[in-house]
This record gives C-alpha cells, structure tokens and sequence, in this order.
C-alpha cells in the first residue's frame, strides 16, 4: 500500500511541474500555430533570428519572395504581430528562416493586413 502512494505521490508531483513549466514557457509571448505559404507583400521586409524589433536581422525578403509559414507570434511589449517561417527569395533562391513583420507576411496576402485577435 505505500508503494502505491508513493507512486502516486510521484506521478502528481511530476505532473505538476510540467503544468508549471508549461505555463512558464507560454507565458511570455502569445502564439497560435499554422503551416501554410505567401508571399511578402511589401517592397523589403528584414527576417529576424526572433519576433522583435531589436532582435538580429538574418536576411531581407523582397515582395513577392515565398514564405512558408509555420508560427504567429504577438510580441506583447511592442504591441506587434510576427509570422515565423522560411522565406525563399525569388532573386537567388536563398533561404531565410526568421521573423517577419506580419503585415509583410500573412495568409490574407494582402497590406494592411487583418492582425489576428490580441491576446488577453
């Protein structure tokens, strides 16, 4: 009988922590998940390494460049919407895989584009 409570004991500890983790990890930025492909809408749009203004541009999308999308991100701080994925450029065939300005890169292919719902 105590080996029984023990387990169980264990199994909810763990499950705890991953409630917790889980909740730690989605904490910071907002996301809904997707996988599909566009094109840039704008003339340039930077590829970012993560979804904020400051962060390391790896590249420049040019307007009608690919993108295969796989991930929105709402960066909370700048009140800004982010589209994750591979952009494959028309010009050299280079691939970028970063962040891009939703309203360069979203599903409606169209600019200004309907921004998903804010997040509470």
């Amino acid at each position: 009988m105590h080996v029984l409570t023990l387990k169980r004991s264990v199994t909810a500890a763990a499950l705890s922590l991953a409630t917790v983790a889980g909740i730690t990890a989605a904490a910071t930025d907002a996301q809904a998940y997707d996988k599909s492909t566009t094109t840039i809408s704008c003339n340039a749009a930077k590829v970012r390494a993560q979804p904020s203004k400051n962060a390391t541009v790896k590249g420049i999308a040019y307007k009608k460049d690919k993108i295969l999308f796989d991930q929105f991100a709402y960066k909370q701080s700048e009140k800004t919407w982010y589209t994750r994925g591979k952009v494959t450029r028309k010009s050299d065939g280079a691939k970028i895989y970063g962040y891009v300005a939703y309203m360069c890169a979203n599903p409606y292919e169209t600019n200004p584009a309907p921004t998903p719902k804010i997040p509470k």
